[in-house]
């Protein structure tokens, strides 16, 4: 339906080589004036390499890139920008404490020595309302909830003039109505001219909004332009990972054991002192999921970081009857806790450090490992290589360095650490975000493994579709409170929506 539009992008044979690494290898890739054109891929495949360099993040190795018929030679994102490219990341690019106004003006050659805030204002609020996407030039980043947030990103460029938008993940921090809100904002503005590059592991998306799609698999295109007429998520998973992909995860109908987790009228401050926090209560039986849902941003982060004695809190939270809160978080590990944090390369993980000395973060003075003088690496060797296995992470050796695995498998290494341990709780936060098909049904199998084995497992996502098909119970979070506790088998997902924005359970 698309076919006969002019092109807005031709890379033609782009290769784009690292140290020991091809990223892209002869890729042609081509983006249609007024489509949405989705890219594919596992982690590692190449996408974010290719859309840099589209972006002027990255120069090319050797290939021709084409914007709208003529070649280009993108030194820096200005030149792209100029060029009518802009890239919307999908970890935002905001100054919090200025204004949404300051923000899309930041960096911009005018005005320079004076800013008459009234004229661009109103500058603002007139874009604002040709594509639909609203939110008060005169407030705050922080302020905004995410999703305004990510309106302000696409503003910034749409007032530079950008014509093709680059999407990284674009709906990874959205509300189920804000995502189709979003998705009525992308036909608008591709029915005014603009060109979209939608970047998403969410097939089901893709499958709605997509005119065309192109998959990557380990630098090489398997998949170009095709039209997505018809074509259903499990056969995108296949052009993705080269295999069927089960998406109907088998957990078994079991009943819950004793409590192992309780959390009573929990209260907490985030990082900028505000309330995060307003008196949470819930309780997390053995061999049952409580799932906790909620938009990014509502106290989700630091219920983790409370009950793994991260963060300090008012209100008491007990595991296995003993006492956790406001003590260090050895007291928790101690306790049978184990946290698969938010952040895997900053909090899971040392980036630094190999697989080996990863995978003994929690037990390097336990034996067989060491004791309180002196690690035996040998034998930690020998257990991270079973673990490897186990686990099927893919590296050349427990010796790699963690920041040189891939996100899916330096997931792996953190579960495998923390399954390791035998924990009567896990804290998992975010545990498939970023990841592509093949590596979340190798985590949520995993998680539902610790689920049979009798663990409590509390699961924070942003991923309804996850909690739904992983979950028993699932609580829904707004503004530091439960808005309500459903049953997931009974939940509907219009009613957990609606508790993310704010609106209470009966």
């Amino acid at each position: 339906m698309k076919e006969g539009l002019p092109l807005a992008v031709d890379m033609q044979d782009i290769v784009i080589r690292f140290p020991g690494v091809l990223a892209n290898d002869h890729v042609n890739f081509i983006l249609r004036k007024g489509e949405i054109h989705a890219l594919l891929g596992e982690n590692g495949a190449g996408k974010s390499t290719l859309m840099n360099a589209l972006a002027g993040l990255q120069k090319p190795n050797s290939g021709i890139i084409n914007i709208n018929g003529q070649p280009v030679n993108f030194s820096s994102p200005k030149d792209a920008i100029s060029a009518g490219i802009g890239m919307v990341h999908q970890h935002f690019m905001l100054v919090p404490t200025q204004t949404v106004t300051e923000n899309i003006l930041l960096g911009l050659d005018s005005p320079r020595f004076f800013m008459n805030m009234r004229k661009y204002n109103q500058e603002i609020k007139a874009l604002q309302e040709q594509f639909g996407l609203y939110v008060d030039p005169e407030a705050s980043i922080w302020q905004l909830s995410v999703g305004e947030q990510q309106r302000v990103e696409i503003l910034k460029m749409l007032y530079r003039g950008a014509d093709i938008l680059i999407l990284d993940e674009p709906t990874a921090v959205l509300a189920p109505q804000e995502i189709e809100e979003f998705m009525q904002t992308l036909r608008s503005m591709v029915a005014q001219g603009k060109s979209i590059i939608f970047i998403s592991h969410k097939l089901q998306e893709v499958a709605e909004i997509a005119d065309r799609v192109t998959v990557l698999r380990k630098g090489r295109v398997t998949a170009q332009g095709h039209e997505m007429g018809g074509m259903t998520k499990k056969e995108l998973a296949q052009l993705m990972v080269g295999r069927d992909i089960v998406f109907a995860v088998d957990k078994e109908a079991q009943e819950p054991g004793e409590v192992v987790l309780s959390v009573d009228k929990v209260s907490a401050e985030n990082n900028k002192g505000l309330p995060a926090l307003r008196g949470v209560s819930l309780k997390v039986r053995s061999g049952e999921i409580l799932g906790v849902a909620g938009v990014s941003g509502n106290g989700q982060s630091e219920l983790a970081e409370v009950i793994t004695g991260l963060r300090q809190c008012e209100g008491a939270i007990h595991v296995n009857g003993d006492l956790v809160s406001n003590q260090a978080p050895i007291v928790a590990i101690n306790r049978g806790v184990a946290h698969i944090p938010e952040d895997r390369n900053k909090v899971g993980s040392s980036p630094n450090m190999s697989i080996t000395e990863n995978t003994i973060m929690k037990d390097y003075k336990q034996e067989p490992v060491g004791n309180r003088w002196s690690i035996d690496f040998l034998k930690a060797g020998e257990r991270a290589r079973v673990l490897k296995d186990k686990y099927s992470i893919l590296a050349p050796s427990v010796e790699t360095l963690a920041r040189k695995l891939s996100g899916g498998n330096l997931q792996k290494v953190i579960l495998a650490r923390e399954i390791s341990t035998k924990p009567r709780l896990m804290v998992a936060v975010q545990p498939t975000r970023g990841l592509d098909v093949g590596a979340i049904e190798s985590i949520q199998t995993l998680l539902l493994e610790q689920r049979k084995e009798g663990t409590a497992v509390l699961l924070i996502s942003e991923e309804l579709d996850e909690l739904l098909a992983l979950s028993d119970r699932i609580a829904v979070m707004y503004d530091g409170r439960i808005m309500g506790i459903v049953d997931a088998e009974e939940a509907d997902i219009d009613e957990i929506g609606l508790m993310m924005t704010g609106e209470k359970s009966e």
